[in-house]
């Protein structure tokens, strides 16, 4: 019923191990940030709080200030991590996937970022690319998505919301396989070959919805694991915080499993959907009925077309029509 396998990505991940040390390492420290900000913010808050007789309050929020400035810090940093380690781990990914050896240790970063520079010059033509993407989805995934197309459950509305929400959640890393695609195909214009990856998703959409299903459950289940074993080492840390730092404690352990979630967990359904959008549009062209329907959903999807002619004076957008696709939806 599924079209990725479990066995095939522990192995594609396995021999990728150079790139998931590099990403726990760098979200991990991430995470790291996060916890030093507060108990430093906490710090500071209780020595401000000490003049006014009231530390704990000044305390908690002190925490959550330092949390917040090294929230900011991270944002600014997006477009590096985009850059220099997702599209990096799908570029080894994919060349796994098409049969090609891969050095080992950081020779395998080193690589893996080359050819991200083959494809994007500069990070933030990959970073213009995946927001203008992401965009498109987000429309797309609310029009189309819920679980009602596949089991419809009268009188359970409540229920059917939640789990779209949940299966919607598991599909975050579309993008990044949209961004394989690129990859793949070693297209010399990404917004051209992003679009014709948009429509081959859009007209095999219920063929994810089906794999999303499955990979929902296991990856949200994984992450709320990873939440409950890590929340009383987590309490046991934050009581070191000067003064009443408790209620920082759920915020730090939802940023650690963020963390793991990141590093180890996002890979394997990553990866997954790589699996399925692959196998599932082998050998397809884009339809021009589902490109026409991406045109009047979203304007964001016209902006990736005149993105894509305005590259390097390209003058084609590579979505052909075809008389009879072989559509799945």
């Amino acid at each position: 019923m599924k079209d990725f396998k479990i066995g095939e990505i522990i192995g594609l991940l396995r021999r990728t191990a150079p790139f998931l040390v590099f990403r726990f390492l760098i979200y991990i420290g991430i995470t790291l940030a996060y916890v030093i900000g507060a108990g430093a913010g906490a710090g500071v808050g209780y020595g401000i709080g000490m003049i006014g007789d009231n530390p704990a309050g000044f305390s908690v929020w002190g925490g959550f200030i330092g949390f917040g400035l090294v929230g900011i810090a991270v944002y600014m940093v997006r477009e590096y991590l985009l850059y220099m380690v997702k599209a990096g781990h799908i570029a080894v990914l994919v060349e796994l996937m098409e049969g090609k050896e891969l050095p080992g240790g950081r020779g395998q970063i080193d690589h893996a970022q080359q050819v991200v520079r083959e494809r994007f010059v500069e990070s933030s033509v990959l970073f213009g690319v995946d927001q203008l993407i992401k965009g498109i989805l987000r429309i797309f995934n609310r029009t189309f998505f819920t679980i009602a197309a596949l089991l419809p459950v009268p009188g359970m509305k409540g229920l059917v919301s939640f789990i779209n929400t949940v299966i919607n959640l598991s599909l975050t890393y579309l993008d990044e396989v949209i961004l394989a695609y690129n990859i793949r195909m070693r297209s010399d214009n990404p917004w051209a070959s992003s679009r014709t990856a948009l429509i081959l998703y859009a007209q095999n959409y219920k063929a994810f919805l089906k794999n999303a299903f499955f990979l929902a459950f296991f990856i949200w289940g994984l992450t709320f694991l990873v939440f409950l074993i890590i929340l009383a080492p987590v309490a046991g840390l934050v009581a070191l915080f000067p003064g009443a730092a408790g209620p920082l404690t759920l915020i730090i352990a939802l940023v650690f499993a963020w963390g793991v979630k990141q590093a180890v967990i996002e890979p394997i359904g990553m990866t997954a959907l790589m699996q399925v959008f692959f196998k599932v549009t082998e050998g397809q062209e884009p339809n021009a009925e589902w490109e026409q329907r991406l045109e009047n959903l979203t304007g964001k999807f016209g902006e990736l077309k005149q993105k894509a002619l305005a590259w390097r004076g390209a003058g084609e957008v590579p979505a052909k029509e075809a008389p009879d696709p072989d559509v799945r939806g």
